[in-house]
């Protein structure tokens, strides 16, 4: 056949070695190749919404800046904590108080009164509508406020929550008002002695709240990490909310990195107490900064003063008007501090009511005027008897202001003069060299620092003079707003 021969044949050509018998040689089996499972899926967002509800203690007031209202709203007692929830912002319903008056004597509470204690987390932000909305904390209850270096508690306007707050922005809510058992000097009995259990007053700014006693060390809670954006609200002439009352505060209460923007009043006010303050930032504040009276005996460092060029008195004012006699007597520590006034903006000491002060490792830039003193009682000689330290002290001073020292009509500048030249290390016609606006220059850091530690045991010594050495000295960074490289005050954080 011809298709069996030709078949031989190619068999014949091939040769049998050429053929693989079954079994013989390797077969390579090559894997498939190995597939990855899929990623997981990502969690689904958090949610950007309102939160569904509001927790227990508060009224549910509908949606704001696509946040569920949660509202807080006549005494608190017992303890109630304002969580920082998803989705969730906190207010004010008129005046909110924590407790109820528990009276001058912890010993002999007023009878049938109740205590309360409200923590506020971290994050949390807290607004009022209007002046008529304020948080008061009575005698014998505590306001915890538990913020962090960056997350801290807000407490604003309705206006900044909804954005349409500016940077001129002043007296959208009311404030804070802190009322304690220590003692005090303006006793609202003109027959009581100071200091004592009989010597109270009604506190400025809201009918009804009393404040003082014979208790140095009374606790009013911690706070720690606190914005007050926009606060302030005249009731009539000379009665106004500042953005923080302290009034009768013992030293028990712990009051830290807080920072208070725009009031319409003063930033922070003490009306005697006892309680001391460290890492203070004060910012834009249309009447002054910081206002001590009425027998405020303490100690406050690391201090940061900027006003703004629209608004502002005195950066400090130290007064009782009228009771320059009564006693305890104002004595305040102030030290490392570094105030920036503005053009025209008053003065930046405002010294009188026979008070006692000692201003250590401070700069004093900016304002027309830097040290003005009133009344012979604040610059007399010491007293013991009396409770009097003498005239003010300064030490490790540096100032620059158009007038270091003005004229007034009972002590005059030459007598201002000599009481500054009187310290160590101050600089009274400086040449500012502060760069990032507060942050010392060659010539600030170039001033020897005071011991500190020698004027109050709260006082820390610090190896330079004013709040902020260097770049390296950032206790402020991180929970304040408006300052350069931080947040603004028009934005409000994130809840959660």
């Amino acid at each position: 056949m011809v298709y069996a021969t030709a078949a031989a044949g190619l068999l014949s050509a091939c040769g049998a070695d050429d053929i693989a018998s079954p079994g013989d040689g390797s077969i390579v089996v090559v894997p498939p190749p190995v597939v990855a499972p899929p990623p997981p899926p990502p969690p689904p967002p958090p949610p950007t919404g309102p939160a569904a509800s509001c927790p227990s203690g508060t009224v549910d007031a509908g949606t704001i800046a696509n946040r569920r209202n949660c509202q807080i709203s006549g005494t608190i007692t017992g303890a109630l904590r304002l969580q920082n929830l998803a989705g969730t912002i906190y207010s004010l319903n008129g005046k909110v108080q924590v407790g109820q008056d528990l009276g001058a004597d912890p010993n002999a509470p007023t009878a049938g009164a109740q205590s309360g204690v409200l923590t506020i987390d971290a994050g949390v932000t807290i607004f009022g509508a209007s002046g008529a909305d304020f948080m008061v904390v009575n005698r014998g209850s505590q306001l915890n406020v538990d913020g962090s270096a960056t997350r801290p508690v807000v407490m604003t306007s309705r206006n900044n929550v909804l954005g349409t707050s500016t940077a001129s922005s002043i007296g959208e809510w009311g404030g804070l008002v802190i009322l304690g058992r220590a003692p005090i000097a303006d006793c609202a009995d003109a027959a009581a002695t100071g200091g004592t259990v009989g010597c109270v007053a009604p506190v400025e700014g809201t009918s009804g709240s009393i404040y003082g006693g014979a208790s140095p060390n009374d606790n009013s809670g911690t706070i720690r990490y606190l914005q007050v954006r926009y606060p302030g609200f005249r009731v009539d002439t000379n009665n106004e909310l500042n953005g923080i009352t302290m009034a009768g505060v013992g030293a028990g209460t712990i009051f830290e990195n807080v920072q208070v923007h725009n009031s319409s009043d003063d930033g922070i006010e003490w009306f005697g107490g006892r309680v001391n303050g460290r890492n203070l930032v004060l910012t834009g504040n249309d009447d002054d900064s910081l206002d001590v009276d009425s027998g405020f005996k303490a100690a406050l460092q690391d201090i940061i003063v900027l006003q703004r060029t629209d608004g502002g008195d005195h950066i400090v004012e130290a007064d009782s008007a009228g009771n320059d006699t009564r006693l305890p007597r104002t004595d305040v520590r102030f030290a490392n501090f570094t105030f920036i006034g503005q053009t025209g903006r008053n003065t930046t000491l405002l010294l009188r009511g026979g008070g006692d002060y000692s201003f250590v490792n401070g700069i004093m830039t900016g304002s027309p005027r830097c040290i003005d003193i009133d009344g012979a009682s604040t610059v007399q000689a010491a007293n013991a008897a009396q409770d009097e330290d003498g005239p003010p002290v300064f030490n490790s001073i540096f100032m620059s202001c158009a007038t270091a020292f003005p004229d007034d009509t009972d002590v005059t500048g030459a007598q201002v003069q000599a009481i500054f030249a009187a310290g160590t290390n101050n600089t009274a016609n400086g040449t500012s060299t502060l760069s990032g606006t507060f942050i010392n220059g060659a010539n600030e850091n170039a001033v020897s620092p005071f011991a500190a530690a020698g004027l109050a045991s709260y006082l820390i010594n610090r190896a330079y003079i004013g709040a902020v050495r260097d770049s390296t000295t950032n206790w402020w960074s991180g929970w304040v707003c408006g300052l350069p490289g931080q947040a603004s005050c028009l934005e409000i954080p994130a809840a959660g």
